[in-house]
């Protein structure tokens, strides 16, 4: 009968450091099986004996990947969840609030704590707070991305909170609210029509300074499902940095500004706008053949499809879509989306992702260019502090090592 013992002893009878064995497991070297909870693994004492026997590999081969356990999100190649339940269900019946206390904590709203949040109005950033964040992103040229003032707000924020290096968690989950409602709060509104309230769900609050008119009816909704379904992705390169920069205790808003950076680029959130500008250099459906064909002449990947982990579709994608087809049934910017999701099948190319979604979401609503990265960004914030809740508990550091490659030492 096989005998299964704990990754601590596994460790200790390799005489290896817990992360070089789950490094072992992703290069195949180790199988491994999780208990019933799905928290512990367990590992086959047989075979930790002959890999001790055999000496353990000296080199890491290319493509090594740094392996660290989480509860807070599983996904798969169809599937994405939070602490075990479905996203896109959770997307269709919860608030981004109620989403973001479970990634924190575990569970949804109904406990009896003082730092649980049973409101949106919970989620409040103080006046000094909002003065400072506003100011600092009023200091920028005109036409600044929204990502972009966000970047800016954080750290601003950030002054103002004198509690920040508390890192216990009902300070963390207390400074992610602030945080958050900071970060929707600061933006500057785009029309005067567009309401841009302080309280309640944060979805509103984005709508409300996103939206280059009067807020449409039905947009706050949507917009809280794409916050849902954005809210986490596993270790999506700027949760990785997040939860590097947690693991030298850097604060909450220090995570947040630390990941922001890491979002900037093309290859993640940041292909939202990529998709957006795509999308307006179609005025109608009839121009959409040339401008993906543009585009791919000139040897260039479509903004918002394909995915990584997501081979036959985006769930996250597919359900946002869905809604905001709903919601804008008649567009003609809506049109022109579709228009490209069918030019894209046509040719047999990757399906939309989230991104993608995000930017028919805002150029159906006349968001502001960018809107779909500052939606994505707000709404990670609680992935990214879920991530760093669970380094604060692990409390050691992240620390890679590399395998040198370059010359050999001159004598």
């Amino acid at each position: 009968m096989t005998e299964w013992i704990g990754a601590a002893e596994a460790a200790d009878r390799l005489g290896i450091k817990p992360a070089s064995l789950y490094a072992y497991v992703s290069r195949g070297v180790l199988t491994r099986r999780r208990e019933a909870d799905g928290r512990a693994s367990m590992f086959d004492a047989d075979e930790i004996a002959e890999l001790a026997r055999k000496g353990r590999p000296r080199r890491q081969p290319a493509g090594y990947e740094l392996i660290i356990e989480s509860s807070v999100t599983e996904i798969t190649d169809a599937t994405l969840r939070f602490r075990g339940l479905d996203a896109t269900d959770l997307a269709l019946r919860c608030s981004f609030e109620d989403v973001a206390l479970l990634l924190w904590t575990g569970s949804l709203p109904g406990g009896s704590g003082p730092d649980t949040p049973r409101s949106p109005h919970d989620w409040v950033a103080t006046p000094e707070a909002l003065a400072a964040g506003s100011a600092a992103q009023a200091a920028l040229p005109p036409g600044t991305l929204p990502l972009e003032r966000l970047q800016v707000i954080v750290p601003a924020l950030a002054a103002t909170d004198q509690f920040r290096l508390h890192l216990d968690p009902p300070a963390v989950m207390a400074a992610g609210r602030a945080l958050i409602a900071g970060m929707a709060g600061a933006l500057p509104a785009q029309h005067p029509e567009g309401g841009a309230p302080s309280r309640g769900p944060i979805a509103e609050r984005l709508a409300g300074r996103l939206c280059t008119g009067p807020v449409p009816d039905g947009l706050t909704g949507v917009i809280g499902v794409a916050m849902v379904l954005a809210a986490d992705h596993e270790l999506a390169a700027s949760t990785l940095t997040a939860r590097v920069a947690a693991s030298m205790r850097a604060d909450p808003y220090a995570v947040v500004a630390t990941a922001l950076g890491a979002m900037g680029g093309a290859l993640h959130g940041g292909a939202a706008l990529g998709a957006e500008l795509m999308l307006s250099s179609a005025n109608s459906p009839a121009d959409v053949p040339r401008v993906v064909g543009d585009r791919l002449r000139r040897g260039e990947r479509l903004p918002g499809f394909g995915h990584f982990v997501y081979k036959d579709g985006d769930p996250r994608a597919n359900l946002l879509l869905k809604v905001t087809a709903e919601f804008a049934a008649g567009s003609p910017r809506l049109e022109v989306a579709e228009a490209v999701i069918a030019q894209v099948r046509r040719r047999a190319l990757p399906e939309p992702n989230i991104e993608f979604a995000l930017a028919v979401l805002a150029d159906v609503a006349g968001m502001v260019r960018g809107a779909g990265e500052a939606i994505f960004a707000t709404a990670r914030t609680a992935g990214w502090l879920a991530h760093a809740l669970e380094e604060y508990e692990r409390n050691i550091p992240i620390r890679p090592r590399g395998v040198y490659v370059g010359p050999p030492a001159s004598r």
